[in-house]
């Protein structure tokens, strides 16, 4: 399971011309899953962006995590970040999970971070062509995979 999480001050999907959500300061995620992901990557994952401390506190550290800013979260499903790249010029998604596979996990991953932040977060929709809007704060991004924990 891979995501990248950015630190945004807004950030929003829309989906065929509606906006469908919305969020403020806190996190947009994008989140790819891979066919040999389970349960326990997202648990790992979860708990790691939770506990992630890139927001800054009363001196300008980065030091408070999303929790303790009553940050918001915006999780986009996003196939495209399980390409493989190695050869060729066109990338393959043959590691990208089937639909079987991904949605469950990644409405799991959505629910989760929804209960460890003790408020819901909000979603595009899985599969669909959606148009994302943000503006990173910081630039703050950073890149998480559940196959590199070490």
């Amino acid at each position: 399971m891979r995501a990248v999480i950015q630190r945004v001050t807004h950030a929003s999907v829309t989906i065929d011309g509606k906006e469908k959500s919305r969020i403020s300061q806190g996190f947009l995620i994008l989140l790819g899953v891979e066919a040999a992901d389970s349960p326990d990557d997202v648990e790992w994952l979860v708990r790691k962006i939770a506990a992630l401390r890139v927001f800054n506190d009363s001196n300008g550290v980065m030091n408070l995590s999303i929790k303790e800013v009553d940050g918001e979260v915006l999780v986009i499903s996003q196939f495209t970040l399980m390409a493989s790249y190695k050869k060729g010029n066109r990338p393959s998604w043959i590691r990208a999970a089937s639909h079987a596979i991904a949605i469950p996990l990644y409405e799991s991953f959505c629910q989760r971070l929804s209960d460890l932040l003790g408020h819901p977060v909000a979603t595009g929709v899985f599969g669909a062509d959606m148009k994302v809007k943000l503006l990173n704060d910081g630039p703050v991004t950073i890149c998480m995979d559940t196959k590199n924990k070490e």
